[in-house]
């Protein structure tokens, strides 16, 4: 059943090869499914399947649902759509033939694989526009009480001689999608046990993207001052966004090796974790 599954969306995976997988904004695809895919070997070996009954009812309804979205949103051309039909097919498959339990057991590698669909392009906009706006202003607002030349309308920004626009890619979209992939998959294996580790780290996603592209912006900014526009245009530009990503992807396990230290020393300042004294 699982290779049908798969040459049910050979199709798909071939459109997303040539198309989102291709970009800046959609290159962890591939990545993801493959992370899906380990987990859910980890799922596997700690599943017994004895324990399990089939629930066909529930396994046929979800399936079929699942396939009649994969036929009607490819026929329709919305990739988002029906790359998002895995989700129930896999679903379905699964109830055939591990029930609820198996479900259970595989809940979170199905879930994952939501990081794998691309967004569509409205949902993008929304996002994207004030992110850029915010970087741009934090970066032109220092410069400008360091005493840069620099002015800015909008996403323009205007510095000495030069005019540079901030692009979709410095607004931190790409690197959020990547880093929550990253950062969900991180707080499951390692850290699931505490829940407040888990709600600081996922909540940081988002400022460490931001202040990362900020960073980025700022850079490009002062290498175009110095060194001409074009400097910062084709191989260079992509190559910043990749060095900014590990950076945030540093600041992220950075903040873990802090928030663990920090438990530490909550733990011994309240004598909590202190082995406990042997009786007479």
């Amino acid at each position: 059943m699982g290779a049908a599954v798969f040459a049910a969306f050979i199709p798909t995976l071939i459109r997303l090869y040539n198309g989102p997988w291709q970009t800046e904004q959609e290159g962890h695809g591939p990545i993801v499914i493959a992370a899906a895919g380990w987990l859910a070997w980890q799922a596997y070996r700690n599943f017994r399947p004895e324990n399990s009954r089939p629930a066909y009812v529930a396994g046929w309804l979800v399936l079929l649902l699942g396939l009649a979205v994969l036929v009607v949103m490819r026929s329709q051309d919305v990739l988002m759509l029906e790359t998002a039909a895995q989700i129930p097919i896999i679903c379905g498959a699964v109830l055939l033939v591990s029930g609820w339990q198996g479900l259970k057991a595989f809940a979170f590698p199905i879930a994952f694989l939501l990081f794998a669909v691309p967004p569509p392009g409205w949902m993008m906009d929304i996002f994207t526009v004030p992110m850029k706006l915010i970087v741009s202003d934090w970066a032109t607002e220092l410069l400008y009480r360091l005493d840069f030349p620099i002015a800015q309308n909008g996403v323009m920004i205007m510095v000495g001689p030069y005019q540079l626009m901030v692009k979709d890619a410095c607004s931190g979209m790409n690197s959020v999608f990547a880093l929550s992939a990253i950062g969900f998959f991180y707080v499951h294996e390692f850290i699931r046990n505490s829940p407040v580790r888990v709600a600081v780290m996922l909540a940081s996603i988002i400022p460490i993207t931001v202040a990362a592209n900020f960073v980025r912006v700022l850079a490009l900014i002062l290498i175009a001052y110095y060194f001409g526009v074009e400097a910062v245009e084709g191989v260079f530009h992509d190559l910043t966004g990749f060095l900014l990503f590990a950076v945030a992807l540093a600041l992220f396990f950075l903040l873990d090796v802090i928030l663990i230290g920090v438990g530490a020393l909550f733990r011994r300042l309240t004598g909590k974790g202190r082995p406990a004294s042997k009786a007479a």
